[in-house]
């Protein structure tokens, strides 16, 4: 009991240090391949650390909701990284309470619940931004589901660790059709749940924002909820990109094995992190009607591993 006691705060503790990190080399790397100095890789933890110390500022148009999501979405950004392996290859603490679909589900809550907050912020680009959010979300949501269907009928479980396990042991499975094409489906989907180009650019003003401007009435400890809550999620996803789908290897086992995950872990986002920076660096946005054909082709890659599965099986 002690050991899954340790194992659990290490998991935990790795998204909690990594994900501001993860978030602070992107945008290093990004400065540099456009000969910028940019700022230093630790500046988001400063960031947050700001805005804890900032007063919170609430409308008096808003109503409870938009006040309350921000714990609410933190709380489930934290439950989500139990259920997946970020660190450890096993199964820890809380991990039984959802699978797959239910941390799709999770996600897909997550975001519902601040699209919700903006709705309720008393604000017009809030308004706009959640407006946008629910259009594509009404893409993305499926697609998450239908690819972690797509895994789990590819893997013969629906839980992620034993996933894993399933595609560390088979090269098989890990380099068939269907594998392969749910890969490019989530990809695609994780830059769009991520605000990377060409969905969305962060330098964008708020007339051209999706995620971004549902954040725009939140100052104070509850801009840092969410802010912290965006980096989570980033990193879960790609966690979940890296271990389950692109590199499920080299994850290790024990309590020693757990802390040596987490320079592991940091090894293959560096990876991730510059196919990201290429793509973000070498593509133009697209435009805003052209986003749900983008999320279109990701769920018809989805559907199309389904498919291809169930006509020829591992192929």
């Amino acid at each position: 009991m002690f050991a899954i006691w340790t194992e659990t705060v290490i998991q935990l503790v790795g998204v909690l240090l990594l994900s501001p990190l993860v978030a602070g080399v992107l945008a290093r790397i990004k400065a540099r391949i456009e000969s910028r100095k940019g700022v230093r890789v630790i500046q988001p933890y400063f960031d947050l650390a700001k805005l804890l110390r900032k007063e919170d500022l609430i409308s008096s148009s808003s109503t409870v909701v938009f006040s309350t999501v921000p714990f609410v979405v933190f709380g489930i950004y934290i439950l989500i990284s139990f259920i997946i392996p970020v660190v450890a290859p096993f199964p820890v603490l809380f991990t039984p309470s959802a699978d797959f679909l239910g941390g799709a589900l999770l996600f897909a809550l997550a975001s519902f619940l601040q699209v919700l907050a903006g709705i309720n912020s008393g604000s017009q680009f809030t308004r706009l931004g959640s407006s946008r959010s629910v259009v594509f979300s009404a893409f993305a949501e499926p697609t998450l589901v239908m690819v972690f269907f797509a895994v789990a009928i590819i893997s013969g479980t629906n839980n992620p660790y034993v996933t894993n396990e399933v595609l560390v042991s088979s090269v098989r499975i890990y380099l068939s059709l269907p594998h392969l094409l749910s890969t490019a489906a989530f990809f695609m989907l994780l830059l769009f749940e991520t605000g990377k180009l060409p969905v969305e650019s962060q330098s964008l003003n708020e007339l051209g924002m999706i995620d971004e401007g549902r954040l725009y009435e939140y100052s104070g400890r509850n801009l840092f909820l969410l802010k912290y809550s965006s980096m989570m999620k980033q990193y879960l996803l790609g966690s979940v990109f890296l271990n389950v789908f692109l590199i499920p290897w080299f994850m290790q086992y024990g309590i020693v094995g757990t802390i040596a995950d987490i320079p592991i872990m940091l090894a293959k986002w560096l990876l991730l992190i510059a196919i990201i920076a290429v793509i973000e660096e070498t593509v133009a946005k697209l435009r805003l009607f052209k986003i749900q054909d983008f999320l279109s082709v990701s769920f018809a890659l989805a559907l199309l591993s389904i498919i291809t599965y169930s006509l020829g099986g591992i192929i």
